[in-house]
């Protein structure tokens, strides 16, 4: 088994073409359009029921019915409605991002090509939301008020104790399941396994991620990246960071 590291998404605008094409939709969940959806995996663990890549598609609109797992979407390009059973419909364009729970009754509905990233959570346990009536699409506010976070331990850092804070927009019935919006003053810790699957995607800010044997890996603001769980890495921002987060903590380890 190889070492977990950190994976760099590519976001296919100049080189779509490099994305396989992905089976065919089945007609019995459209409602119109013959779409061609296309597809670059970057990390798959069918176990937990967690896969995370870039994915593209033609104008399609499905049928009304219940979305089959817990998603997390950045849009790139193009842009979709999400229509609900009860009525409501939200519009997400490029440059957004949104959460889609699973078993939400709705509609996907795009007029012309889309592309974004995505974190899928299947939830194998089929754990049921506590309350049904709650399930909604939802958009993440970036400028939303955010609130302190406690900072990491004294003895894992290597340099002075930053200041951090965030909001979490969503939570799967599970509690494995979270995404939100994070940030953070300069600080340096120590390389650690990291404690769980994350995607970021940095919306201000540039940070440095080292494993000791693999070399050192920098983003900036506007790249989206997935660190794994157990990947061995030592983190660095120079400057303030603020970055979206989808976050997988596996209940058994």
């Amino acid at each position: 088994m190889s070492k977990p590291s950190v994976i760099k998404f590519a976001r296919h605008d100049t080189n779509a073409d490099e994305m396989p094409v992905l089976p065919a939709i089945s007609p019995a969940e459209l409602e119109a359009g013959t779409p061609v959806q296309r597809g670059v995996e970057y990390f798959n663990d069918p176990i937990l029921g967690l896969n995370t890549g870039v994915w593209d598609c033609t104008p399609m609109t499905t049928r009304m019915s219940p979305y089959p797992f817990h998603e997390f979407m950045i849009l790139l390009e193009g842009s979709v409605t999400i229509r609900e059973a009860s009525g409501r419909e939200t519009v997400i364009t490029a440059g957004e991002s949104f959460i889609l729970p699973k078993d939400l009754v709705c509609q996907w509905h795009q007029t012309g090509y889309v592309r974004k990233f995505y974190v899928i959570f299947e939830d194998p346990s089929g754990t049921a939301p506590k309350d049904s009536a709650s399930l909604k699409v939802l958009k993440i506010d970036t400028d939303h008020n955010l609130q302190p976070s406690p900072p990491p331990a004294k003895d894992i850092l290597l340099s002075d104790v930053p200041t951090q804070f965030g909001h979490n927009w969503s939570e799967d019935p599970t509690g494995q399941f979270t995404n939100g919006v994070w940030g953070s003053t300069s600080y340096r810790r120590k390389a650690m396994p990291f404690p769980r699957h994350e995607l970021m995607h940095l919306l201000e800010g540039s940070v440095t991620l080292t494993d000791p044997d693999l070399g050192a890996k920098t983003f900036t603001a506007g790249d989206t990246f997935f660190v794994p769980k157990g990947a061995n890495v030592e983190w660095y921002n120079p400057v303030p960071v603020k970055k979206l987060y989808s976050i997988f903590i596996p209940k058994n380890g």
